[in-house]
């Protein structure tokens, strides 16, 4: 006589919550594990500083990509079956670069990289709101930054200390991906079903009427911030190195890791702030920040370019945390991840060009204290225009529910 079928195991919602965080760390994390890396591929494949430009391209344009075609996608067909593709497209990935033997490999991992860390993105940020929504707006400033600071330190140790330093990390990875994929498996939906998932994966930005005035708001802010970490993440090891004369790869990613690691314990002291004034003081901070940086390239300070790099960490959190928070409590259930989803675009758009533009001069130029100067400073204007912005639209009435 057949049995019937038992349900599922299923996550509870305490559980849930913490796995869904856990995936946007450790898929930025993989996204800044092949920073300390890239050294060596330069010299066992002969790569130019453009060669890592154009890799670093090929993960942003996925990245950005996969945000405007499915990154709604889990608002009509559910959060696991998104998320159940994207962590094995990580698992994936992270197989590829691990065995990559020259350039085509690496551009197809970050390619694939690329696409399964946009889907993680929107589905795992509107899981978040979906579950606690007094939660999720903490959460889901705290944990990008906290990844890209986890994925260098321990791409950088992995590096300096493990056997196999262009495996490892990547072997690492792929374990800690396994295991969450069996937690995604056994998780509950979270999200509604409804039609039109087809539809939803024709490139374009989800902007409700009740999200557009808070949206506008937070844009220039955040790619600001993003644009922030593309500086020290294109230019900070070159910095460092010339500033320090050190080539220790635990050096070369202290710049990036400060920056984030900052911005995390930033978003953790201001948590309860307003979100005006998380805004300005990012806005102040990131600008005090990038001015001491460019004093201390010029004088050729490694201290001031730390202290530098500190206080343009209270900028990078309090910034973007500030757009997370202006921004998300306005989406309703059936949009949450479309609107995760702008936000994100606009973090790698920030993110993205300006790094690919400086490794573009560093090639040409190979003057890199004159490129970051000429960066640092477009980079201030930028930031002093959107306190412009920002005064323009404010106040923006924020429902922090």
């Amino acid at each position: 006589m057949l049995q019937p079928a038992q349900p599922r195991a299923q996550l509870s919602s305490r559980h849930t919550f913490t796995l869904a965080a856990s995936l946007i760390v450790s898929a930025l994390a993989s996204t800044s594990a092949p920073t300390p890396i890239y050294p060596i591929y330069q010299d066992l494949w002969g790569f130019t500083p453009v060669t890592v430009t154009v890799v670093f391209g090929t993960y942003a344009v996925s990245v950005l990509l996969a945000l405007l075609t499915v990154g709604t996608l889990s608002d009509h067909v559910g959060r696991r079956p998104v998320l159940i593709a994207a962590v094995s497209g990580q698992i994936l990935a992270m197989v590829v670069f691990a065995f990559a033997q020259g350039l085509i490999e690496l551009l197809a991992a970050r390619t694939i990289q690329g696409l399964a860390t946009g889907a993680i993105l929107s589905a795992v940020g509107a899981t978040l709101i979906d579950i606690d929504r007094d939660r999720s707006a903490l959460t889901n400033a705290v944990v990008p930054t906290l990844g890209c600071a986890t994925g260098l330190l321990a791409s950088a140790l992995a590096v300096q200390h493990l056997p196999q330093p262009t495996q490892s990390i990547y072997l690492i990875l792929i374990a800690v991906f396994a295991a969450q994929l069996l937690g995604v498996l056994a998780m509950r939906e979270t999200g509604s079903h409804r039609p039109g998932g087809l539809a939803s994966l024709r490139p374009s930005f989800s902007m409700p009427v009740s999200v557009r005035r808070p949206l506008f708001t937070a844009i220039p802010v955040v790619i600001a911030t993003w644009a922030l970490a593309g500086f020290y993440g294109s230019l900070g090891p070159t910095l460092i190195s010339a500033l320090s004369g050190s080539t220790s790869a635990l050096m070369a990613a202290s710049p990036m890791f400060l920056l984030t690691a900052t911005g995390t314990l930033t978003v953790i002291a201001l948590r309860k702030v307003t979100p005006e004034t998380l805004f300005g003081v990012g806005i102040v901070a990131l600008i005090i920040g990038l001015v001491m940086t460019l004093a201390a390239i010029d004088a050729g300070s490694v201290t001031g370019f730390y202290l530098g790099t500190l206080a343009a960490g209270v900028g990078f959190g309090g910034g973007f945390q500030g757009g997370i928070r202006i921004v998300v409590p306005h989406a309703e259930p059936h949009n949450r991840a479309g609107v995760i989803s702008v936000l994100y675009s606009c973090c790698y758009l920030g993110f993205g060009a300006p790094t690919v533009v400086a490794g573009y001069l560093l090639t040409h130029h190979d003057v890199p204290l004159f490129i970051a100067r000429e960066y640092g400073l477009a980079l201030v204007a930028l930031t002093a225009l959107t306190i412009i912005g920002f005064i323009r639209r404010a106040p923006v009435s924020v429902r922090e529910q």
